[in-house]
C-alpha cells in the first residue's frame, strides 16, 4: 500500500493537472525561506555582531589581516549553519504550507485517479489555518527536540526521521481523512492504522532530507496521504467513528 502510494505520489508531482499546485507550493515554500534568510542575516548584523565587537575590541583594527582568511572561514561555516536551518525549518514550513495547499492537490487526485468516489469536502479556510498553525507549533517543538538529541551519541539523524516520520504522517493523514470524515473519526482511522501511516510518515521524511527536492515536501505529502487515505478506505469500508 505504502509503495503503489509513494509511487502515485510522485507521479502526481509533475501531472499536468497539478502543475498550478506545484508552482504555488514552489513559490510560497521559497518566498518563506528567502525572508527567513534574510531575516536570519540581519538578526546577526544587529544583534550579533555588536556583541562580537564589544568583547572583542581590537577585531575590527586587525580585520585587514584577518580578512582574507576569516572570510574563507566563516563561508564554511556559514554555508554549513545555514544549510542546517534551513534543513530544520523546511518542516515547520511544510506545516504551515500544507493547509493551504491540501484541497488543490485534493482535488486533482479525486478527479484523475477516483472520479467514480464521491469527492471530499473542502475545509473551512479558517478551519484549515488553525490545523495549519497548530501542526507548525508541534513540528517546531518536535524539531526542536530532534535537534536536541543530535547531540546524543548513537541517535543523531535516527530522531530527525522518526519525529519528522510521527508528526508529518499523523498529520497529514488527517488533513487527507478530514475531507471524508469527521475529525474524530479521522483520528481514530489514523490511531487504527498507526504503523502504515508511520511508515508513510517516514518515506515523507525521507523526501524531506532531499536538498532542493524538499521544497515540493507539502505537494508530495499531501499527495502520498491522499493515496493512502483512499487506499485505506478501500480495505476497511465499514470503518466508522462507531465501529472504531
Amino acid at each position: 500500500m505504502i509503495l503503489d502510494a509513494t509511487r502515485l505520489a510522485l507521479a502526481n508531482l509533475l501531472s499536468p493537472e497539478a502543475r498550478s499546485a506545484f508552482w504555488k507550493t514552489l513559490g510560497l515554500t521559497l518566498l518563506i525561506l528567502v525572508g527567513l534568510w534574510l531575516a536570519l542575516r540581519e538578526s546577526f548584523v544587529y544583534y550579533a555582531w555588536p556583541w562580537i565587537e564589544a568583547f572583542f575590541p581590537d577585531f575590527s583594527a586587525d580585520m585587514a589581516f584577518w580578512a582574507s582568511w576569516l572570510t574563507f572561514v566563516a563561508a564554511i561555516f556559514g554555508s554549513i549553519g545555514l544549510a542546517l536551518v534551513l534543513a530544520l525549518l523546511i518542516a515547520p514550513i511544510t506545516a504551515l504550507i500544507a493547509g493551504l495547499f491540501l484541497d488543490d492537490v485534493a482535488k486533482v487526485i479525486e478527479t484523475r485517479d477516483y472520479a467514480g468516489d464521491a469527492p471530499g469536502r473542502e475545509m473551512p479556510l479558517g478551519q484549515a489555518m488553525l490545523g495549519s498553525v497548530q501542526f507548525l507549533g508541534v513540528v517546531i517543538v518536535g524539531n526542536v527536540v530532534a535537534l536536541l538529541l543530535l547531540f546524543v551519541p548513537g541517535v543523531n539523524l535516527v530522531a530527525f526521521f522518526l519525529v519528522n516520520g510521527y508528526l508529518l504522517g499523523r498529520e497529514f493523514f488527517e488533513f487527507a481523512a478530514m475531507r471524508f470524515r469527521a475529525p474524530a473519526e479521522a483520528r481514530l482511522l489514523r490511531e487504527k492504522y498507526s504503523s502504515t501511516v508511520f511508515m508513510a510518515g517516514l518515506v515523507i521524511a525521507l523526501f524531506l532530507a532531499i536538498p532542493i527536492v524538499n521544497l515540493l515536501t507539502p505537494l508530495f505529502a499531501a499527495s502520498l496521504m491522499v493515496h493512502l487515505h483512499k487506499m485505506i478506505a478501500r480495505k476497511d469500508p465499514g470503518f466508522s467513528l462507531a465501529a472504531g
